[in-house]
This record gives structure tokens, sequence and C-alpha cells, in this order.
């Protein structure tokens, strides 16, 4: 696997990569205006994207964690989600936080091999907030699983640096 390296975007923000993880133009617009955005990059080409949002004092969530298809399955996610932890311990983050769908089966695992613990479901939160529904793993996305990170756990101190 070739090495992959973070830059942080200030424009020209990868739309294509955000929608993936996010359809909503409104939303993902919310999220470049108040967060930062990374784009992470295999030889000059892009291959993912994240953005972390300050969500009130020492409390971060990483936004619209993207990988392009064609580099999945390649433990990026995994590493994209060691960096934006490491990015919010250097702005004295006590605890992150990342949300998904119900239906989204292969994150949810990721991000609970980490460490993450699921605080909290937002019910029918795909269903009130999107035109379309949102199908995956034959099933429909309706919940909001919100998950967190308490970065002052030594365990994770220690796995994540």
């Amino acid at each position: 696997m070739n090495e992959i390296y973070f830059e942080r975007a200030y424009k020209d923000y990868p739309y294509k990569l955000l929608h993936l993880a996010d359809p909503s133009p409104e939303l993902v617009n919310s999220y470049l205006k108040n967060g930062i955005c990374y784009i992470v990059k295999i030889r000059n080409v892009v291959v993912g994207t994240f953005v972390v949002l300050e969500i009130s004092l020492g409390n971060f969530e990483i936004m619209n964690i993207s990988v392009d298809p064609n580099y999945q399955n390649k433990g990026i996610g995994r590493q994209i989600l060691y960096f934006a932890i490491g990015e919010a311990k250097k702005r004295n983050a006590k605890n992150l936080f990342i949300a998904t769908g119900n239906s989204s089966l292969h994150q949810l695992s990721l991000y609970q091999s980490i460490g993450f613990i699921v605080d909290s479901i937002e019910r029918d939160f795909f269903i009130k907030n999107y035109d379309n529904p949102i199908f995956e793993n034959g099933m429909q996305c309706r919940d909001k699983i919100i998950l967190k990170l308490d970065l002052n756990i030594k365990k994770h101190s220690q796995i994540i640096g």
C-alpha cells in the first residue's frame, strides 16, 4: 500500500466524495462552513475526505468521512480515523463523536473496533432530513447512530498516540 497523506482543504472541496457520505448539499455545506475539511491523497490522487467540527467546548465530531470506492477495504478509513483523532487531541478535545446510519454495518463495526461506543440514537433522522430514502445492506437507513470516543481514557491514548 502506498503511503497516504493528509492536506487541509481551504477551497476546491471534493464534493463528489463528500456527497458519498452525505447526499444533502445543505448539510455538507453547513459542515464545510463551520468545520475543517481534509483531503486524503495517495500519490497526488484524492482518495478520501472528512471534516472535523467542534460542536461544543472540548467536543468534536468527525463528519462526512468518505473513501473513494476504488480505494475502499484497504485500511484508509482506519487511517483517516486515527489522523482525525490525533487532530482532535491537538485541539484539546475531550470527546470525539462520529455518526452513521443504522444500515451502515461496515462503518459501525470499524468505529467500534477503534473504541467508539454508541452514545445515542436519533430515531427517524434520515426519514425526516432527506427527500429520498437511503438503502444499504438490504435495509432502509432510518436512524442516526451517534458514537463517542472518550479521549481521556488511557487505553485509547496508548492505542492512538
